[in-house]
């Protein structure tokens, strides 16, 4: 757990700041928050890497991802992510924004499991001719349930930032397909920093995000935020699970 405990540390002043910065934003000024809210966000996801708690790289033909082997952290971590996405539910300015969709309806999981499967296929193709030793190595089983809960559980929060407020947020000020790919693009410039200064990654990543949060945008246009988290959850399952 001290892996979990320096990570807090080290986010702690950062979240301060965010959110002093979020209280003092007036609660009309919904686009401000939800930008704030992000801020918050990429500061959690980027000091994942200094700590170990993930750990990307890219080979000739393959993108890589790869979580602590420490299935207790991965709960823990999507436990937080679960908590937060509640926390930011009960911001009236904000949780009526999000579309969930039918969550009674079929299509809605298989959609979003098939799109996630059709955006992670190129690179699990891609990756085939690479041994996995040079690709992150095989995943414990023990911890693939765990992988599995931190993709669904921790996307959903950042699902939640990207399509359920800041689409839907533009949906309301410009055309649909508009606010998909203002929803994409924001997603993708978000993943900047990680891709080249926090790993040198560069292009290859902010390509795969890119892919991923076009995916992630339509589905949510037309079946909601369950079938989105889903599509980005599963296709970071598949990347990070070594099980293909």
């Amino acid at each position: 757990m001290e892996a979990l405990i320096d990570y807090s540390l080290r986010l702690t002043p950062g979240l301060l700041l965010i959110a002093s910065l979020l209280v003092l934003t007036p609660a009309k000024q919904v686009l401000m928050r939800i930008m704030v809210l992000i801020l918050g966000f990429v500061l959690m996801r980027d000091a994942m890497t200094p700590e170990d708690l993930w750990r990307f790289g890219i080979t000739d033909t393959a993108v890589w991802i790869r979580f602590i082997d420490d299935p207790v952290i991965l709960v823990a971590l999507a436990v937080m992510s679960g908590l937060l996405c509640l926390g930011l539910q009960q911001l009236p300015s904000l949780g009526k924004l999000v579309r969930w969709g039918n969550l009674t309806s079929w299509q809605t999981y298989v959609v979003g499991i098939g799109a996630g499967l059709a955006v992670a296929a190129p690179f699990v193709v891609l990756a085939q001719p690479v041994e996995l030793a040079e690709r992150g190595g095989a995943v414990v089983g023990t911890v693939v349930l765990a992988v599995l809960l931190m993709a669904l559980v921790g996307n959903l929060l950042e699902e939640l930032l990207f399509r359920g407020y800041l689409q839907s947020y533009f949906e309301k000020h410009t055309t649909s397909v508009r606010s998909a790919l203002i929803s994409a693009v924001s997603f993708a410039a978000a993943h900047v920093y990680l891709a080249s200064t926090v790993t040198d990654l560069g292009w290859p990543l902010l390509a795969f995000v890119l892919i991923e949060g076009l995916a992630c945008a339509f589905v949510y246009l037309r079946y909601g935020l369950v079938s989105s988290a889903l599509t980005h959850g599963i296709a970071i399952f598949v990347l990070a699970s070594s099980l293909v």
